[in-house]
C-alpha cells in the first residue's frame, strides 16, 4: 500500500489552498472599511461638518407665580397639587367680608356726593330766581326814581313862584331821595345774588369732583373684592403649591405656581464658536434624556442679546491682572414641534441633547467673510 507524500516539505493541499483565500477575506475587509471611511466622509462633507450640537440644554416653561394682590385669610382652596387648570379658573379665595363692607360704604359715599350735587343743583336755580328777582327790583326802583326827579324838577319852580309850598317840594325830594336809596339796595341785593350763583356754581364743581372721587374709591372696593378670588392667568398645571385653608396671607405672597406645559421650548446654552453659522429658522433635533431612543423636532427661534455671563448676578470682570481665557456660551431658544400626546410626558427641567443644522447659512457666512475681507 503506497502513501502520497505531501508537496513542498509536508503541507497539506487544502491548507496551501487556505492562504489565498484568507487575503481575499482582507482585501475584502480593506474595501469595505475604505467604502465605509468614504461614505462617513462624505456624509460628514454635506451633512456632519454643518451640525452643532450641545448637552448644555434643558426644557423650559413661562410659569406663572400665583400670589394675591390684597391681605386676608384663605378661606377656600380650589386645586390641588399638579392639577391641570383652564386660563381664568379659580385658584383659591380670601375673606371677603371686610372688602364688601369697604364696598359697601363707599356706595354710600357715592350716593351722599350724588345728593349733594342735586342740592346744589336746587340751591343753583333758586339763586337765579332770586337774581331775577333783585334785577326786576332794581329796575322798578330805577323807575321810581325817574320819576321822584322828574317830580321835584317840575314842582321847583312852582314853589319859586309861590304856586306851591315848599313843604311840597320838600315832600318830592323826600320821595326822591328814597327812591335812590332803594336803587342802591336792590342794586346791592341784584351783585349779592349773582355772587351767590358763582359760589354755587364752585360748589357744584367741588361736589362733582367729591362724587368723582367717590367713584374712584367704589372702583377701587370693586377691584379690592374681586381680588380676593385669585385665578390662574393661564392654563397649565400647579406646581409648588404651599396655600392652606386659614392661612393669612400678605400682597405678592407666594402661594403656588402654574406652569404652562403646553408651552414649552427649548433653551440650549452653544458655545460662543458654534453659533456663528446659527440663524433663527434653522431645523433642530433634540434627544431628550427621558424618551430613549425617540427624536423630537424643533425650529430655532431666537438668540439671547448677551452670553450667559453677562445676565449673572455678578458679571465677570476681565480687566484684571491675572486672566484666563474660557470660552463662554449663548443661550439659543428652540421651539419644541411636538404632538399633545408628546408634550404630555415633556416637564420643565428635563435635560436635552439638541443638534441644530447650520447648512443653510452657508451663503450667508460667505457674504460675511466678503464684506471683511480687506483687498
Amino acid at each position: 500500500m503506497s502513501v502520497t507524500a505531501p508537496p513542498h516539505g509536508g503541507q497539506p493541499a487544502d491548507a496551501a489552498q487556505g492562504k489565498p483565500s484568507r487575503k481575499r477575506l482582507l482585501i475584502a475587509a480593506g474595501i469595505v472599511a475604505v467604502i465605509a471611511g468614504l461614505a462617513w466622509g462624505a456624509r460628514w462633507w454635506m451633512v456632519g461638518r454643518f451640525i452643532e450640537t450641545t448637552d448644555d440644554a434643558y426644557l423650559k416653561a413661562d410659569s406663572v407665580t400665583i400670589a394675591p394682590k390684597v391681605s386676608g385669610y384663605i378661606t377656600e382652596v380650589l386645586v390641588g397639587d399638579n392639577q391641570a387648570v383652564a386660563a381664568g379658573a379659580p385658584l383659591a379665595k380670601l375673606d371677603t367680608r371686610q372688602y364688601q363692607a369697604a364696598l359697601d360704604q363707599a356706595q354710600a359715599t357715592l350716593d351722599a356726593r350724588a345728593a349733594d350735587i342735586l342740592r346744589a343743583e336746587a340751591e343753583l336755580k333758586q339763586h337765579h330766581a332770586n337774581a331775577d328777582q333783585a334785577k326786576a327790583q332794581a329796575e322798578v326802583s330805577r323807575v321810581s326814581l325817574a320819576h321822584a326827579e322828574d317830580d321835584v324838577t317840575r314842582y321847583r319852580p312852582l314853589v319859586a313862584t309861590g304856586a306851591e309850598t315848599a313843604e311840597r317840594l320838600a315832600s318830592l325830594v323826600s320821595t326822591r331821595d328814597q327812591a335812590r336809596a332803594t336803587l342802591a339796595a336792590n342794586l346791592a341785593a341784584a351783585r349779592s345774588a349773582a355772587t351767590q350763583i358763582g359760589a354755587t356754581e364752585a360748589q357744584i364743581a367741588q361736589a362733582r369732583a367729591q362724587l368723582e372721587a367717590a367713584q374712584a374709591q367704589m372702583n377701587q372696593s370693586k377691584l379690592d373684592l374681586g381680588d380676593t378670588t385669585l385665578a390662574s392667568p393661564v392654563a397649565g398645571r400647579v406646581g409648588d403649591r404651599t396655600v392652606r385653608v386659614g392661612q393669612y396671607v400678605q400682597p405678592g405672597t407666594r402661594l403656588m405656581t402654574v406652569v404652562p406645559v403646553d408651552a414649552l421650548y427649548l433653551e440650549a446654552n452653544f458655545k460662543e464658536t458654534q453659533v456663528g453659522r446659527m440663524r433663527v429658522g434653522q431645523p433642530a433635533t433634540l434627544h431628550v434624556d427621558a424618551l430613549k431612543g425617540t427624536d423630537l423636532h424643533g425650529v430655532v427661534e431666537s438668540f439671547a442679546p448677551g452670553t450667559g455671563a453677562q445676565f449673572a448676578l455678578l458679571p465677570p470682570e476681565n480687566a484684571t491682572g491675572n486672566f484666563t481665557k474660557i470660552v463662554q456660551r449663548v443661550p439659543v431658544r428652540i421651539r419644541v414641534d411636538t404632538g399633545p400626546q408628546t408634550r404630555k410626558v415633556l416637564l420643565p427641567g428635563l435635560s436635552v441633547t439638541v443638534d441644530v443644522d447650520t447648512k443653510n447659512a452657508t451663503d450667508d457666512s460667505h457674504r460675511i467673510a466678503a464684506e471683511n475681507r480687506h483687498d
